[in-house]
C-alpha cells in the first residue's frame, strides 16, 4: 500500500507538472538533493550548481526534506519537464525504480550521487566516496585514540549505523567493523550493550535527536558503573547528539573525559566541537571534488562520451553493477583540521 501511495502521489504531481508547468530549456541538468537540514547536502547543491552553470548549463535543484513521495514527484516532475540528465541524492534508495522507468523511456540518464540507488536498472552511473574506507577511517581513530594496538584494554565501545534506508550506511558499518571486530574479539573492546549489527544500531533518516535518545537509554542501562570509552558515530549530526547525551550525565569534566568519538562530514558544529575537546574525529568529504566529479560525468553524457569511472565492481545495486567514481576521504581531528579544511578553503577562518 505505502509503495501504490507513492506511485500515485507521483503520477498525480507529474501530471498536474506536465499541465502547468512549462518545459526546461536544453542543457538543463536536474538536481535532486535529500534535505536541507543537514549543511553538507547545502553545500553539495552549492556546489552543483556553481560547477554546471560554469561549464554552461542550466540546472534546477530541488530538495525534498527528507520526505519520500516529494522527492518522488520532484523527480517526476523534472522528467515531465525535460531535463537531459538527472542528478539525484535519493532519501531512500529503494523508492525511485518508477520514476527511473520513466526516466528511461525519456530517454534521460541518471547520476547516483554520493547514495546508491537500489532496484533499478536504470541508474546508469555513481559518483561518491569510497564509503568503505570512511568506515574504516573512522574505526581507525578509535583505535588510534585508545592507543589498542600497543595491547591496552579492555575499553568500553558503543556503536552507531546510519540509517538503514541508506546504502552508504551499510558500506561505513562495514568499514568500521572490518577494524573494530578483531579488537571486540580478542577483548580489548568490549560493546557492554550486546548491541551490535545494523539491525539493531541503525539511526533512521540519520536524526541526531535519535542518536541522543538511544545513547540516553545505553547510559541508563549500562553504564551507571561504568564508563563510555568510545563511541563509533557515522555522521556528525549524530556525534553532536550522543555528545549532548553524554554530556548531560558529567561527561567533558575533569573527573570524566569524553570519550572518544567519530564523526563525518566536517559540519561546522562538529569542526568546533573538535577544537572544544568534545569530538574527537570526522571525516572530510569534499563536496567540491564530488560535485566536479558528477559535473564530469554529465558532461560526456551530454556530448555522448563515457564518462570518467575508477570501480566497475563494488556498487551492485541489487539489478547490476553501477560504473562508479570514488573519491578519497580524509581523516581530520585537531591536528590537520586548518590545512585540510581552512587553507583548502572548504571553509573561512572566521567561521570557526
Amino acid at each position: 500500500m505505502k509503495a501504490l501511495k507513492l506511485l500515485l502521489t507521483g503520477a498525480l504531481v507529474a501530471g498536474l507538472a506536465a499541465v502547468s508547468a512549462p518545459t526546461f530549456a536544453k542543457d538543463t541538468v536536474g538536481i535532486s538533493m535529500p534535505t536541507k537540514s543537514s549543511s553538507r547536502w547545502i553545500s553539495d547543491g552549492n556546489s552543483m550548481v556553481e560547477q554546471f552553470e560554469d561549464a554552461g548549463y542550466k540546472t534546477y535543484l530541488q530538495y525534498a526534506e527528507d520526505d519520500i513521495p516529494t522527492q518522488l514527484s520532484q523527480v517526476e516532475n523534472m522528467i515531465v519537464r525535460g531535463v537531459d540528465v538527472l542528478v539525484i541524492a535519493a532519501i531512500d534508495g529503494t523508492t525511485l525504480s518508477s520514476a527511473l522507468q520513466m526516466a528511461a523511456d525519456s530517454g534521460i540518464q541518471v547520476v547516483a550521487y554520493d547514495r546508491l540507488i537500489r532496484d533499478s536498472g536504470n541508474v546508469d552511473y555513481y559518483a561518491t566516496f569510497d564509503n568503505f574506507q570512511v568506515g574504516v577511517l573512522q574505526a581507525e581513530g578509535i583505535v588510534q585514540g585508545l592507543d589498542l594496538r600497543s595491547g591496552k584494554g579492555p575499553f568500553n565501545v558503543e556503536l552507531f549505523g546510519g540509517s538503514p534506508d541508506d546504502n552508504n550506511a551499510y558500506f561505513f558499518y562495514n568499514g568500521a567493523m572490518s577494524v573494530l571486530q578483531p579488537y571486540i574479539d580478542n577483548g580489548q573492546l568490549v560493546v557492554v550493550s550486546g548491541q551490535t549489527g545494523m539491525d539493531k544500531v541503525s539511526t533512521l533518516r540519520w536524526d541526531g535527536a535519535v542518536a541522543q535518545a538511544r545513547m540516553d537509554n545505553l547510559l541508563s542501562a549500562h553504564y551507571t558503573d561504568k564508563r563510555v570509552d568510545a563511541v563509533l558515530s557515522p555522521y556528525d549530526g549524530l556525534s553532536i547528539g550522543i555528545i549532548s547525551s553524554l554530556k548531560g550525565v558529567g561527561y567533558g569534566s575533569a573527573d570524566m573525559p569524553m570519550p572518544v568519538i567519530t564523526g563525518q562530514d566536517a559540519e561546522l558544529p562538529s569542526v568546533k566541537s573538535i577544537l572544544a575537546g568534545e569530538q574527537s574525529y570526522t571525516i572530510f568529504k569534499d563536496t567540491r571534488e564530488l560535485a566536479r566529479v558528477t559535473v564530469g560525468m554529465v558532461e560526456a553524457i551530454m556530448k555522448g562520451t563515457e564518462p570518467e569511472i575508477n570501480d566497475t565492481e563494488t556498487y551492485d545495486n541489487g539489478v547490476k553493477v553501477v560504473p562508479s567514481y570514488l573519491l578519497k576521504p580524509v581523516l581530520v581531528d585537531e591536528t590537520n583540521w586548518e590545512p585540510v579544511l581552512i587553507d583548502s578553503g572548504y571553509y573561512d577562518a572566521d567561521q570557526l
